[in-house]
């Protein structure tokens, strides 16, 4: 593009020549002092940027440092070398995941299978459930009964995975732990839905009951935390669009469908495509403290494979990396296309 004069000059007719643009000079000077000035505004506010040192740290030595590990998966696995002198084998990890002959491959494709079974299913009835409690919360006009409600569900969030597994576990009652049944074991065993034999052997040794326990076992954990956002986006909704709903006759029900949906949809989508991201990447401690020997036909994930051959006796480093690796991968894909899709069919997108 050619450039004129005119763009950085401008002609003074009194004296009849040209001069330089005030604005360009403000312009070069703030670029040439702009590190300067940087440095000035870190120095006046640096008690605020003090605190963002340990911030810095954390993501440093456990989000970017560990990073340099992604290497061993393209490396053959040797215990005595570090990852940077093991030697170089291209894609044969992932080769034996995909297409190995021995049962690596097959325990792989089975982790991934339930890996995303249970984060589809926890996608399907835990996504709306803390919308649901969310409009609940919102009904409630009682703040002392509101708030009351909000703590006990919020509860459940603050307790750790350990102290969350030992209560399922106690409630349902392994049989190679304790000696009779749960109290929701007895329950379902009277209603006829679990043979005595199911409640002695245990819910927890019976893959098929696993996907379940997970399931409901999450709701009761973090659907009442996660409330806390479309909650906050319900109660921003100016009451002026309540009462033109109530004016027109719109009621309770109606007003949440025409109203409260309408107004929390960018949030939903959102949280929505947040969540479709950790599609595949499921938190592994839960999945370790309840699962067994006998339910890893229906409860083995990725993560827990991973920790398997790579911590355990095995000592398959490389294979362990390369699935995980294909596992964030993946999940960064779906973030990506969850973003395009809801960036096109309703405005609105995370970037």
């Amino acid at each position: 593009m050619q450039m004129n004069v005119s763009d950085y000059l401008i002609f003074d007719e009194e004296r009849g020549v040209y001069i330089e643009n005030p604005e360009q000079a403000v312009r070069d000077d703030v670029e040439k002092h702009y590190w300067l000035n940087v440095l000035k505004a870190v120095i006046k506010d640096w008690r605020l940027y003090l605190m963002l040192v340990p911030m810095i740290l954390v993501f440093l030595f456990w989000r970017y440092l560990p990073m340099y590990e992604l290497l061993g998966c393209f490396k053959v696995d040797d215990p005595v070398k570090s990852v940077a002198n093991q030697y170089f084998c291209g894609f044969s990890n992932f080769r034996t995941l995909f297409a190995g002959a021995d049962e690596k491959s097959l325990y792989f494709w089975r982790a991934f299978r339930n890996t995303f079974l249970l984060s589809f299913y926890g996608l399907c009835f835990g996504f709306p459930m803390p919308i649901i409690i969310a409009l609940f919360f919102n009904e409630v006009r009682s703040n002392i009964m509101r708030s009351i409600l909000q703590v006990v569900t919020y509860l459940p969030k603050f307790m750790s995975t350990v102290v969350m597994t030992s209560l399922v576990m106690m409630l349902v009652k392994q049989g190679s732990t304790f000696s009779n049944p749960g109290i929701v074991s007895q329950l379902m065993m009277k209603l006829g839905l679990i043979t005595e034999e199911v409640a002695q052997k245990g819910l927890l040794n019976d893959p098929s009951f696993f996907r379940a326990i997970y399931q409901i076992s999450g709701i009761w954990e973090t659907a009442g935390y996660d409330s806390i956002v479309f909650f906050a986006a319900i109660i921003a909704i100016s009451p002026t669009s309540y009462e033109a709903a109530q004016i027109d006759g719109a009621g309770k029900m109606a007003q949440m469908k025409y109203v409260v949906l309408p107004s929390i949809l960018s949030t939903i989508v959102i949280m929505l495509i947040t969540r479709i991201g950790s599609l595949l990447s499921i938190g592994y401690e839960k999945v370790l403290l309840l699962y067994n020997v006998n339910t890893y036909m229906t409860a083995d994930v990725v993560s827990t494979f991973a920790n398997r051959y790579g911590m355990g006796s095995s000592g398959l480093i490389g294979i362990s990396t390369a699935a995980e690796m294909l596992n964030n991968v993946i999940g960064m894909l779906l973030v990506i296309g969850a973003n395009s899709i809801a960036r096109k069919a309703s405005n609105v997108s995370l970037y």
